[in-house]
């Protein structure tokens, strides 16, 4: 399996505190050319935020464009989307028989959670907060550039570098060996053109 460079998360309220719509935010990132989305909500899952997600998921089928949905194994089946679960979720070993053969992602901190994880039926693995992160209330402890050279060869699974990535910076992440840079804040630009900072992190190599 190969990852996108670019993994695109759509946090519902990073985009609530930049005043900008989740369709809005999904049209834009989608038109943008992202090869992958993930739907990110933490709070609770109201009908509302569920109708969204459907909406996005019925937008991303349209483009071809595999979703994935956080934390929540029964939505991510609503939806016909993967899951992208964390270390206090389910494991993917409990998860895979219900997901079926959808896209699995599974969140690792350091390097016990890592080398426990390559054990698991997770298509790819996430290791993060590389660096300071403001998207997570009690982030964990940061892995560093260096620490993620030290731990990449831990796991022959596509690895998703997370936390605190920008377009200053994924290039150091992307040589020290992450396969794929996942971003959340550095999605929203000042001047909302949300499609065209999309493409500026395509072209990052």
């Amino acid at each position: 399996m190969t990852l996108p460079r670019f993994y695109p998360i759509l946090d519902t309220e990073a985009a609530a505190k930049r005043s900008v719509g989740v369709i809005d935010a999904a049209t834009q990132i989608l038109e943008g050319g992202a090869a992958i989305l993930q739907f990110r909500h933490k709070t609770f899952w109201s009908r509302e935020v569920f109708e969204t997600l459907h909406h996005v998921a019925e937008m991303c089928q349209a483009c071809g464009v595999p979703l994935i949905v956080n934390d929540r194994t029964d939505l991510a089946r609503l939806v016909d989307a993967g899951l992208h679960l964390g270390q206090d979720d389910l494991p993917p070993s409990a998860v895979r028989a219900i997901l079926g053969n959808a896209m699995l992602g599974f969140s690792t901190h350091n390097e016990a959670q890592l080398r426990a994880a390559e054990a698991e039926p997770a298509d790819y693995l996430a290791l993060g907060p590389i660096f300071g992160t403001a998207s997570k209330q009690n982030p964990d402890q940061q892995v560093g550039v260096e620490g993620l050279r030290r731990l990449r060869p831990l796991t022959k699974k596509p690895l998703v570098a997370i936390g605190g990535i920008t377009r200053a910076n994924a290039k150091t992440v992307l040589d020290a060996g992450a396969d794929s840079v996942a971003v959340i804040s550095d999605l929203f630009p000042e001047d909302g053109d949300i499609a065209s900072r999309v493409r500026e992190w395509i072209k990052i190599r």
